[in-house]
């Protein structure tokens, strides 16, 4: 456990580790293209372990020297490994490793922890098989753990549900290129998280591949074609970002985050616009973007964070300290997350004095936070992080599971006690 330590006025600059969606992908593309390529700058936490060794097993040679991987490429001929290859909760690296093993020849298997094993891909397998791939869940769950029998992707045209997640686009986009054949994918209804896709083709687009989307539901890529090896330098994490910019809001003070920047693809830069509608200072340069609270405008809000899912956990604790009622829409692919996010920061937050209420799809959040309280974080980096946040605010809040933030930020705690 860790009690978190009150800090008022806060005035720090803060260097947030590396994009996690960034870093996955562009290891990804490093490890099929031929060559040697290097990653600068990745964030190193239990995903990316759990995702190198992964692509260890598929015969790509990683060598890691602090946030430096260099990465032999497999030139998209992998290895088989006899071994099932474990994910952890790494659910971005299982879903996008499920389309790339597809590549190979041979009976792949990809497992994952018990939440792992609770959290859907029965979509990406259908998408998969109108592709030529040959996937199934093993337990008939529409789950983990995935068996592949592969023998390359034949290309073709295939549809994919767009409902649950943009991962599953992501996974058949990095892995079209090698396909004996060009790829036409035509997405089904609405698709969360897109600027997440926007990160798949950027770095398809850095490592040599062009995918062309006529308009916002069809992808087409050209194939065969291969990644080419290169030096590849990932951005800061927005959404590691966002619990010190959540910090300034309702510690108050300045908080400049010195290594994300404008203009970039992430959405969550949009929680620096939030809050600048909450009544914060907003500064963006080429020095970073900086943050000065408190929270100076209250009263009711409503949010559509469709596209922004990751914002969300430390957006309902600004919440909890803004008067009025802010309202969370559109985000019930929450509930797939490492928790069940929507119920888990619901619990929580009305243990802080907030007054909370989940629905389907949204959240309905009241302040004002008041108290402390011993957080449940649900084995979630998210809610550790958020909830830590609060505990500058309030005395008393003490984090149960503070080890789970190694899945992405490992040095979190240190981040946080250098506010002040």
């Amino acid at each position: 456990m860790r009690r978190i330590r009150p800090i008022k006025d806060i005035h720090a600059a803060v260097r947030v580790p590396g994009s996690k969606s960034y870093t996955q992908r562009a290891l990804i593309a490093a490890a099929l293209a031929k060559g040697q390529s290097l990653i600068r700058e990745a964030l190193i936490s239990e995903d990316t372990e759990h995702l190198m060794n992964a692509l260890s097993l598929l015969g790509a040679t990683l060598r890691r020297e602090g946030c430096e991987v260099a990465v032999q490429g497999t030139g998209g001929t992998l290895t088989t490994p006899s071994e099932v290859i474990y994910l952890g909760n790494n659910g971005t690296g299982l879903r996008l490793l499920t389309g790339t093993v597809c590549l190979g020849q041979g009976t792949f298997v990809l497992d994952g922890n018990s939440r792992m094993r609770q959290r859907p891909i029965q979509a990406l397998v259908d998408a998969l098989k109108g592709l030529g791939g040959e996937a199934v869940c093993v337990e008939g769950n529409g789950c983990p753990p995935v068996q592949i029998r592969a023998r390359g992707l034949a290309g073709g045209k295939t549809s994919l549900a767009g409902g649950l997640s943009s991962q599953y686009l992501s996974a058949l986009l990095l892995a079209a290129p090698y396909a004996r054949k060009d790829i036409e994918i035509e997405v089904q209804g609405p698709l969360p998280s897109r600027p997440y896709v926007q990160m798949t083709l950027d770095v398809m687009a850095r490592f040599g591949v062009e995918v062309l989307a006529p308009h916002d539901h069809a992808f087409f890529i050209k194939a065969p074609q291969a990644y080419r090896s290169r030096e590849y330098i990932v951005e800061g994490d927005v959404s590691s970002a966002t619990y010190f910019m959540a910090a300034a809001a309702i510690s108050g003070g300045t908080v400049r985050i010195s290594n994300i920047y404008p203009g970039s693809v992430q959405g969550d830069l949009r929680f620096s616009d939030v809050l600048e509608s909450m009544g914060c200072g907003v500064t963006t340069s080429g020095q970073g973007v900086e943050i000065t609270g408190p929270l100076r405008r209250h009263g009711d809000l409503s949010l559509d964070l469709h596209d922004v899912p990751d914002m969300v956990p430390a957006l309902a604790v600004v919440s909890a300290f803004r008067k009025g009622k802010t309202i969370l829409k559109n985000i019930g692919h929450l509930r797939i997350k490492e928790s069940d996010r929507i119920a888990a920061l619901t619990s929580e937050l009305r243990k802080i004095g907030a007054k909370a209420e989940e629905k389907a799809d949204e959240m309905i959040v009241q302040g004002v936070a008041t108290q402390g309280a011993e957080i449940e974080c649900y084995s979630d980096h998210r809610i550790a992080m958020s909830f830590a946040v609060a505990g500058l605010a309030i005395e008393g809040v003490v984090i149960k599971d503070p080890d789970c933030v190694k899945k992405s930020f490992p040095d979190f705690w240190e981040k946080l006690e250098s506010l002040g």
